[in-house]
C-alpha cells in the first residue's frame, strides 16, 4: 500500500506541469476547444483516402533524410582531384559536388543508406501524389467546394517534379549532366528569350558554373518551403471542408460519416507512417538506385548510352524523341519546334488542362451545388474515359522515352519503334477513351440487371425439363443503396421557345450532350427517385430548389 500511494503521488506530481502548461495556453489560445473539435473529426474508412497520407509521409521522410544529406553535400562545380575510398575513381578530376556525393556514399557512416532512402522516398512521393490526384479526378472530389484544394494539389505535383529534377541534377554525375544538357536545350528553344535565360541560369555557356549552386538553393530551401506552405493550407482546407465519402447507408451529401480522429484514425495513420518509413528503409538497404559512382563525373563532351531520367519526367524525354525534326528560320532566328512543342508547349498545356478542368466541367453541367459524395467512375463514363485517355497518352510518352533501350533489348529498329509510338500516341488515347466509356456503360448495365434480377450466386439449377437457370438472390440493403444513390446530371436542354442561340450556349449544349448523353437509367420508383434526390441534394439547398 505504501508503494502504491508513493507511485500515485509521483504520478500526480509528474502530471502537474503538463496540466499547468495546458491551462496557461488554454487561457491565451482556444486549445481545449480546438483540440476537442479536431480529435472528434470524422475520417472515412476507405483505403483510397490513405493515398494522400502516403504522399505526406513520404514527404516527411524526404525532409528528414534531406536534412541529413545537406550537412555533407558541397554544391560547387569547381574542379578537384578525388582521393576517396572508391579506388576506381581515385585520381580523376571531378567537381566538388560529385566528390561530395561519393564522400557521402562511401565515407559517411550510413550515408549511402540515407541517400538511397531519400531517392526512393522521392519516387514514392511523386507516385503517391499522382495516384492521389487520379483518385480525386475519377471520383469527382475536385468539385465545389474543393476547387482550391485541387489547384493546390496540381501545384504540388508540378513543384514535386521540379524538386525531383533539381535533386536528381545535384550530384553532377554523367547521367544528371546529360539531363542538364537536355534542360539547357529546352530553355534555349524558347523564342527570343531562350539564349538570355540560358546564360542567366547557367552563368554562361553550357555547362556554366552557377546552375548546380542555384538548383541547390531551390532544392533545399525555396521549393520545399513553398510545398510545406501549400501542404499546410491543403490540410487546413481538408479539416474545414471535411472529406468526401463514398455512398453507403447513412452517408448523404449533407453529413460526414467516419471514424473519429482519436483513437481510430490516429492509430491507422501512425501505422501507415511507420510502414512507409520501414518499406523505404528496406528499399534503401536492399534495392540500389542512382549509383552515381558507376556513371562517373560529368564531361560535356560525353553522353552515356541508355541515359534515362526518373519516371515522372520521362514523358518529356519521350515527347522529345517522338517529335519530328521541325524548325523554322525567321529573320535570322531559328525556332526549334522539335524541342519547343514537346518540352515547353506540351507540359504547359498539360498543367493548364489540369488547372481548368473543374471549372470546365462545372460550366458544362451548369452545376453550382456542393458535392460531398464521391462518384463511382462507372457513373461518369465520359470523365472516366478522358482520364483513361490521359493515362495512356502519358504511358506512351514514358515508354517512348526508352525507345533506344527497348530497341536494343528486343533487336528491333529504333526508327520502326519510333513510328510505332507516334501512331500509338494518336490512336492509343482515342481507343482508351472509347473502350473505357463502353466498359463504364457495361458496368452500369450490370448494376441495372442486379437491381432487377438480384446478384448471381454462382450456382446453376436444372429444372425437370432440362433447362438451366442461374441462381440469384436479392441485393443487400447496403449494395442497393450504393447502386441507387448516384448523382448523374441530365444533358442540358435549350430554353423553351428559343429559335436562335448564341454560340456560347450552343457550345455548352453540345458539350453537355456529349458528356451525359450515354447513360443507363436504373429501375427506380418515383418515391425512390425523390429519396435519392434528397440524399444527393447539396447542403445549401433542397432537392426542389
Amino acid at each position: 500500500m505504501v508503494f502504491r500511494r508513493r507511485a500515485a503521488r509521483a504520478k500526480a506530481r509528474a502530471g502537474q506541469p503538463a496540466r499547468t502548461g495546458f491551462e496557461a495556453l488554454d487561457r491565451r489560445l482556444p486549445m481545449a476547444e480546438g483540440a476537442r473539435a479536431l480529435l472528434r473529426k470524422a475520417f472515412p474508412d476507405h483505403w483510397s483516402f490513405l493515398l494522400g497520407e502516403l504522399a505526406l509521409y513520404a514527404f516527411l521522410v524526404l525532409v528528414l533524410t534531406g536534412t541529413y544529406l545537406t550537412l555533407f553535400f558541397d554544391p560547387v562545380t569547381a574542379q578537384t582531384v578525388y582521393h576517396g575510398r572508391h579506388t576506381p575513381l581515385s585520381g580523376l578530376p571531378m567537381s566538388h559536388a560529385y566528390a561530395s556525393a561519393l564522400h557521402i556514399s562511401f565515407d559517411i557512416r550510413g550515408g549511402l543508406l540515407i541517400r538511397q532512402i531519400h531517392h526512393w522516398a522521392a519516387l514514392i512521393f511523386v507516385a503517391a501524389l499522382c495516384v492521389h490526384l487520379l483518385r480525386i479526378f475519377f471520383t469527382g472530389a475536385f468539385r465545389k467546394p474543393r476547387e482550391v484544394n485541387w489547384i493546390i494539389g496540381v501545384t504540388l505535383f508540378m513543384l514535386a517534379m521540379l524538386e525531383g529534377f533539381a535533386g536528381y541534377s545535384l550530384p553532377d554525375d554523367s547521367l544528371s549532366g546529360t539531363g542538364l544538357r537536355t534542360a539547357n536545350t529546352i530553355v534555349m528553344s524558347i523564342p527570343v528569350a531562350g539564349t538570355y535565360l540560358s546564360f542567366f541560369l547557367w552563368g554562361g555557356e553550357f555547362p556554366g558554373t552557377d546552375l548546380i549552386n542555384r538548383l541547390y538553393g531551390l532544392h533545399i530551401l525555396l521549393v520545399p518551403g513553398i510545398m510545406v506552405a501549400l501542404i499546410t493550407v491543403h490540410l487546413i482546407l481538408v479539416v474545414y471542408l471535411k472529406h468526401t465519402q463514398w455512398s453507403r447507408r447513412g452517408s448523404t451529401n449533407r453529413n460526414v460519416v467516419g471514424r473519429p480522429m482519436y483513437p481510430h484514425f490516429t492509430a491507422k495513420s501512425a501505422g501507415l507512417f511507420f510502414m512507409t518509413g520501414g518499406v523505404l528503409t528496406l528499399f534503401g538497404a536492399l534495392a540500389q538506385v542512382n549509383p552515381v559512382w558507376e556513371y562517373g563525373p560529368y564531361r560535356s563532351d560525353q553522353v552515356a548510352t541508355g541515359a534515362q531520367p526518373d519516371w515522372y519526367v520521362g514523358f518529356l524525354e519521350g515527347a522529345l524523341r517522338l517529335m519530328p525534326p521541325w524548325e523554322t528560320n525567321l529573320w535570322g532566328h531559328t525556332v526549334l519546334w522539335s524541342v519547343l512543342i514537346p518540352a515547353v508547349i506540351l507540359p504547359g498545356l498539360f498543367f493548364l488542362v489540369l488547372y481548368l478542368y473543374p471549372f470546365c466541367e462545372k460550366w458544362v453541367t451548369r452545376d453550382g451545388t456542393e458535392h460531398h459524395l464521391c462518384d463511382r467512375p462507372r457513373n461518369r463514363p465520359t470523365r472516366t474515359g478522358l482520364g483513361a485517355a490521359g493515362i495512356v497518352f502519358y504511358a506512351v510518352l514514358l515508354a517512348a522515352g526508352g525507345n533506344d533501350v527497348t530497341a536494343f533489348g528486343f533487336g528491333v529498329s529504333v526508327n520502326a519503334l519510333t513510328w510505332f509510338f507516334r501512331v500509338a500516341l494518336v490512336a492509343g488515347p482515342v481507343l482508351a477513351f472509347l473502350l473505357t466509356k463502353r466498359l463504364c456503360l457495361a458496368l452500369q448495365s450490370e448494376d441495372r440487371d442486379a437491381l432487377l434480377k438480384g446478384e448471381e450466386t454462382g450456382e446453376v439449377a436444372q429444372d425437370p425439363s432440362g433447362g438451366l437457370d442461374e441462381g440469384r438472390r436479392g441485393l443487400s440493403a447496403d449494395r442497393r443503396y450504393r447502386l441507387l444513390v448516384r448523382d448523374v446530371p441530365e444533358p442540358l436542354r435549350p430554353p423553351e421557345g428559343s429559335t436562335r442561340l448564341a454560340r456560347r450556349q450552343r457550345v455548352r449544349l453540345a458539350l453537355s450532350n456529349w458528356y451525359y448523353r450515354d447513360r443507363v437509367d436504373l429501375p427506380v420508383t418515383p418515391e425512390q427517385r425523390a429519396h435519392v434526390a434528397e440524399l444527393t441534394a447539396g447542403p445549401e439547398r433542397g432537392p426542389d430548389d
